[in-house]
């Protein structure tokens, strides 16, 4: 399985605008650093073709441009890709497999899809044997003699197939866990988990008069003793007969299962719990008025920030054997119990007048949850002898790494990571080492995303340093390598590398300048990559995982109508801040006639802001805005000059480019958007005064603030799915960079536009879609009411009935942009 991309850990934060499709072709797009003034010569090639790009064809359904390869993982023999691949003009999804070295793809029929694998198959500690589901059923292959086994055939749904030490298996079946022996073949229950109190079986008199009552009359006494006598001789019969089990846990009444991890011995369980709370209201609902019934559908939404309440996770180690519960206490975390919101709650207070005192007292404690992971938050070593859990707290300044004290019942504190701003939920990969009780994990307190190691009784040692991200680990199998994806060279590159655990050396394995992902095969003999350009969508490639290796194109699925279309090749440039040494990177598109040496001041420009905030967009590989990418060609064939920044908050650059937003969204931003108009207006010919910017999600709040805070910065702007109050936005998201609501009011409304919209002088338009359960619709409606309520002129509305938050319809992408294509042809 491919590991999570920068895009992909992006679309699980809920801003992105649209699908991502990701080749590696050549690519004429240069790299500028630290260009403050314009070079000799500045060549803007376009991708070989002759084809004009239009603006219905950009914003046509994607399939015009190829079908890329999706959901690619390696088959079990090593040797096999497995891939899919959309239908022309449906949405469903072909499967190929495709040998390494062969020419061509073979389809696969429908009736051989379960024996394939999947991306999610685990393997036996000797590698013999692999399980995975289809389809909610379980197979198990037996790898050495090429044999497929169906272990189930129901109509529940089987889930996470787990091999125990002894190579017997286990799978859960909703909250039991059922195993098997695979050598006769037995299913039995190995953990039945029932949320709910453990039912009262005997009714032991309790008042006065029912102590008399069994005290008076027999009969009722012989009742009481004829139910004891069952219990016991059902006990004794569990006890002495192993044909029977009871492997019934309660967990107890309005509970919700967090997570339930078996450790590899299958002896001990370590399940995380919550109360069971709702993510949302009944009232928390969102009209959609376009339906096949032609009635209005109230459709559940999310709850908002505003609405969140304090929630933490309950721990609880279980022993099997006895059905032993003991719950673990979060007291023997460093910092389990301070008022890391003492400041923030002092600035508050003293605007009402206040004198806020800080105490100490339990903060709420959660299992950690990263956006873009595949992995549990609890990691069982290989021997089952430890367990090792990742925690956050609720208040997003602080994650833990905690191993069990199974004999003293309690967690030990291994590694702390505290953020005064917020703790990333991107950037946790942890696991630990085959070979010995030493963990390994990603940490930010460098700065950057770093590898470290830890033994159980040691300190966290760094593994990889330097102004870098690193994501995406691989362990090998003998703990030799940590493989890992990063972006060294330059922070818009993305190669993957490998860690000697030993000698403490890095390597680099591909040097393909762009956007690489990879997945090592199951004998981490090869290495399967996805890779793309900013000109070229993604494609597949295979390559022995050694430096230096020979890289092979796998798929070749660009359409021939893409290939013979004319698009303006970006450059990323180094735009010098303002506010700090680090320059903000963004693309520049140059107009198709411009010359190096042109002067005066006369172009027009348009600055595009990506969604997401922690998004990187300025990078070298294919843009999940492939259709921003090709309106901003058309825009630069017709001599704009557009300019795509990777302003502060983005991802790619760093914990303190991510932080620079706390409690102050937006205005960063625009200080770095300040910054790229003055760095067109010296390096790009371009008028100051013919300058308009747009963007959607994210990017349409930053057009808000933009245009709001710095009036005169813009003669138009166009906010698409835009967020006007942070208050009424989810809570995962917002509470990291504005904390709560009810905390933190000052950081709201310092952050939401509605609370500027008094700025507002030049044109305005919005566009909203309508069933958006992501940035709602009511975020349009206060604002344009408020806007209404302070008399202003220059702003229009355009509603989109049946889409959400990423538009599906080609009609509606048309629509949208050829309204943005008019306000600035009109205003600039």
């Amino acid at each position: 399985m491919f590991h999570k991309s920068v895009l992909a850990a992006t679309i699980a934060s809920s801003f992105i605008l649209s699908g991502c499709q990701s080749t590696a072709q050549q690519s004429n797009t240069q790299v500028e650093t630290n260009q403050t003034s314009a070079p000799s010569q500045v060549e803007t090639p376009a991708k070989p073709g002759s084809v004009a790009i239009t603006l219905e064809q950009a914003m046509a359904d994607p399939d015009w441009i190829g079908n890329q390869p999706e959901g690619a993982f390696w088959h079990s023999d090593s040797n096999t890709v497995v891939y899919q691949q959309k239908q022309q003009g449906n949405q469903l999804r072909d499967t190929y497999t495709q040998a390494v070295g062969a020419d061509s793809a073979t389809k696969v029929t429908l009736a051989q899809l379960h024996t394939l694998g999947d991306d999610k198959a685990v393997y036996s500690q000797d590698n013999r044997l692999q399980a995975y589901v289809f389809k909610g059923d379980v197979f198990v292959r037996d790898t050495s003699a090429n044999t497929l086994v169906q272990i189930t055939k129901t109509s529940a749904f089987e889930s996470a197939p787990q091999f125990l030490n002894d190579n017997s298996l286990v799978y859960r079946r909703g909250n039991v866990f059922m195993h098997v022996d695979l050598g006769t073949g037995l299913h039995s229950e190995l953990a039945n988990l029932k949320l709910e109190d453990k039912p009262i079986k005997v009714n032991e008199p309790k008042s006065y008069i029912a102590k008399e009552q069994h005290k008076l009359i027999d009969y009722v006494a012989l009742q009481l003793k004829n139910q004891k006598d069952a219990l016991e001789r059902d006990q004794q019969l569990a006890n002495e007969n192993s044909a029977v089990v009871d492997a019934t846990i309660y967990l107890g009444d309005k509970k919700r299962l967090v997570d339930a991890q078996l450790s590899p011995d299958g002896s001990k369980l370590i399940v995380a719990l919550t109360d069971d709370r709702s993510w949302r209201a009944d009232t928390d609902i969102m009209p959609n008025y376009i339906t096949q019934d032609a009635g209005v559908e109230s459709v559940p939404a999310r709850r908002r920030v505003a609405d969140a309440k304090p929630q933490g996770t309950e721990l609880v180690y279980i022993d099997l054997p006895s059905k032993a519960k003991t719950t673990l206490t979060y007291n023997t975390l460093p910092g389990w119990n301070e008022d890391v919101l003492a400041e923030v709650k002092r600035e508050n207070y003293a605007r009402q007048g206040k004198e806020y005192e800080s105490e100490t007292k339990r903060r709420e404690i959660n299992l950690m949850m990263d956006w873009g992971w595949g992995q549990s938050a609890i990691q069982w070593n290989r021997s089952g002898s430890q367990v090792a859990v990742m925690l956050e707290a609720w208040d997003n300044k602080d994650r833990w790494i905690a191993t069990v004290d199974f004999k003293g019942k309690k967690l030990v504190n291994q590694h702390r990571l505290h953020d005064d701003a917020w703790i990333n939920y991107t950037f946790n990969d942890f696991g630990w080492l085959n070979t010995s009780d030493t963990l390994y994990f990603l940490s930010e307190q460098s700065g950057y995303s770093h590898i470290y190691t830890k033994p159980l009784t040691g300190k966290a040692s760094q593994r990889t340093k330097g102004q870098f991200e690193v994501s995406d680990l691989t362990l090998s199998e003998n703990d030799q390598y940590l493989y890992y994806k990063a972006n060294k060279k330059h922070p818009g590159i993305y190669e993957v590398y490998r860690l000697n655990l030993d000698s403490g050396n890095s390597e680099a394995l591909t040097s393909l300048d762009g956007m690489t992902d990879y997945s090592l095969s199951p004998d981490e003999q090869k290495l399967l990559l996805q890779h793309s350009k900013i000109m070229h969508p993604p494609e597949l490639y295979v390559m022995d995982a050694a430096p230096g290796a020979k890289v092979t194109q796998l798929t070749h699925t660009v359409s021939e109508q893409f290939k013979a279309t004319k698009l303006v090749a970006p450059k990323v440039v180094a735009v010098p801040s303002s506010h700090g040494e680090q320059p903000v990177y963004a693309k520049v598109y140059y107009p198709s006639d411009y010359q190096s040496d042109e002067s005066g001041n006369t172009r027009k420009a348009v600055i595009f802001n990506h969604g997401a905030g922690y998004l990187q967009n300025s990078h070298f590989g294919w843009s999940g805005y492939f259709r921003e990418f090709m309106f901003h060609s058309l825009l630069a064939s017709e001599g704009y000059v557009v300019m795509d920044m990777d302003y502060r908050a983005s991802k790619g650059y760093g914990r303190d480019w991510r932080t620079a937003i706390y409690r102050q969204m937006g205005t960063p931003e625009t200080q770095d958007l300040v910054d790229g108009v003055k760095w067109m207006q010296a390096n790009a010919n371009v008028d100051v005064e013919r300058v308009g910017t747009y963007g959607g999600s994210y990017g349409g709040f930053m057009t808000f603030m933009a245009l709001f805070t710095e009036p005169e910065l813009f003669q138009a702007g166009a906010a698409l799915r835009p967020v006007s109050d942070w208050a009424h936005y989810n809570a995962p998201y917002t509470s990291n960079i504005l904390n709560h609501p009810d905390v933190d009011p000052i950081a709201y409304e310092r952050s939401s536009p509605i609370y500027f919209a008094e700025g507002l002088e030049k044109p305005l338009l919005i566009n909203a879609p309508m069933v958006d359960d992501n940035v709602f619709f009511q975020d349009v409606v206060r604002l344009v009411q408020r806007l209404i309520e302070l008399e202003k002129e220059d702003f229009e509305t355009a509603i989109f009935p049946v889409e959400p938050h990423g538009f599906v319809q080609p009609s509606s992408w048309l629509d949208e942009y050829r309204r943005i294509y008019k306000l600035f042809e009109e205003n600039l």
